[in-house]
Order: structure tokens, then sequence, then C-alpha cells
């Protein structure tokens, strides 16, 4: 006997777990496309990262081989540095910008197609209610994301 749910997948299938939900359970219909933080922005952090950490061994050595308060001053300072960024990757990596067939997701905000007044340059996304949502320049494909919306959003007028 078979259970009645089967998630068969096959052996080349690399997709997770969870992108077995195809049809949103958010009635926006079937998810088009998923964007992410462009690759750039994050190499660009991890460079940062990096080099103030190895900044801050380096003035920790030093500091270490001295003895004077000024350079564990700056190592304190590059440790900072390389919390911070630290944490802004993690929180930049949770930007991620949902398509859907009647709308898209993002930030927590659902917007169907039929809500949308105008669509700036910039990225900011103006809804008929008054309210919008900014989508920052740092998804990845965010000129195709938003003639995407302009297309999506005339159709739906």
């Amino acid at each position: 006997r078979f259970p009645r749910k089967q998630h068969r997948r096959s052996q080349d299938d690399d997709r997770s777990d969870d992108r077995r939900r195809v049809v949103s359970d958010q009635n926006l219909g079937r998810l088009v496309s998923v964007h992410g933080v462009d690759p750039a922005y994050m190499q660009r952090g991890i460079f940062i990262v990096v080099l103030s950490f190895l900044f801050f061994l380096g003035t920790m050595f030093i500091y270490y081989w001295r003895q004077s308060i000024a350079y564990f001053l700056l190592a304190t300072a590059f440790l900072i540095i390389y919390l911070v960024t630290m944490f802004s990757i993690v929180r930049l990596r949770r930007h991620v910008m949902r398509m859907y067939d009647s709308g898209f997701v993002y930030g927590g905000q659902k917007i169907y197609w039929d809500e949308i007044e105008s669509i700036e340059p910039d990225g900011a996304v103006k809804l008929k209610e008054g309210k919008g949502v900014n989508l920052p320049r740092s998804l990845h494909g965010i000129d195709n994301i938003l003639s995407q919306i302009r297309l999506n959003a005339t159709a739906a007028r």
C-alpha cells in the first residue's frame, strides 16, 4: 500500500523539501519566481568580513607584542566592524521577493497586481490605498523584477 501523501522525488531532483509547495497558501496562485540578494552584494560583504577579521587578528598580535592600548582599541574597532558586517549579511539574506501569478510577497507584505498604482524607477511600488513597498536595488535582477511587475500590473487593470 502507498501512503496517502506521496512525495516521490527522483534521484536528480535537487530541490529541498520546503520548495514542494508550488501552489501558495496565500491565495496568490502559483509561485512564478523567487528573487534573493544579488551575489555581488553578498561578495562585497564577505570580503569586508574577511578583511576586518584579518586586521583584528593582526592588531591583536601587535597588541600582544607591543602592549600598547592604542592597538587594543584598534583591534576592538575591527572586531566591531566584523560583528556588524556579519549581522548585516545575515539580515540581508532574509530579503527574498516571491512573485506569484496574482501578485508578489516582499517583507511580509502581500501585494496583488490590481492593487498597484505606480512603479518608480528606484523600486518604489505605490499602492492604490496610499501605502507602498520599496524594493531594494540589492535584489538579484531588480530591473527584470520591476519590468515584470509593470507588465502584470497593467494587465490586471
